[in-house]
């Protein structure tokens, strides 16, 4: 059985791959948030959400919170609301507090 060689034509412009993302997207804000990671106080639900003891970072409260009896950790984002006036009229916007 004889195999034929095609060659496909190739465009100046490259089409990527649908498993290749085209582009990494900026999280704004949200690289300017950090987030404090703390384990669910005993008896803590996601309901009824109780904060416990703070872990020094992401890593650390995932390893704790599997450790844990109930398995859940909370990671919270402190935003500080302001006005800002624009065109003569006051917008409420969030905005991120540092640690």
């Amino acid at each position: 059985m004889a195999t034929a060689n095609m060659s496909v034509p190739r465009n100046e412009q490259q089409v990527a791959s649908p498993t290749e993302p085209k582009q990494r997207r900026r999280r704004g804000h949200e690289e300017d948030q950090q987030a404090r990671y703390f384990l669910a106080k005993e008896g803590s639900s996601p309901e009824k959400p109780e904060l416990g003891a703070e872990a020094a970072n992401e890593g650390e409260a995932l390893i704790r919170a599997f450790q844990a009896k109930s398995g859940l950790l909370y990671a919270v984002v402190v935003y500080k609301a302001e006005a800002e006036i624009q065109g003569g009229s006051p917008t409420l916007v969030k905005r991120p507090v540092r640690k």
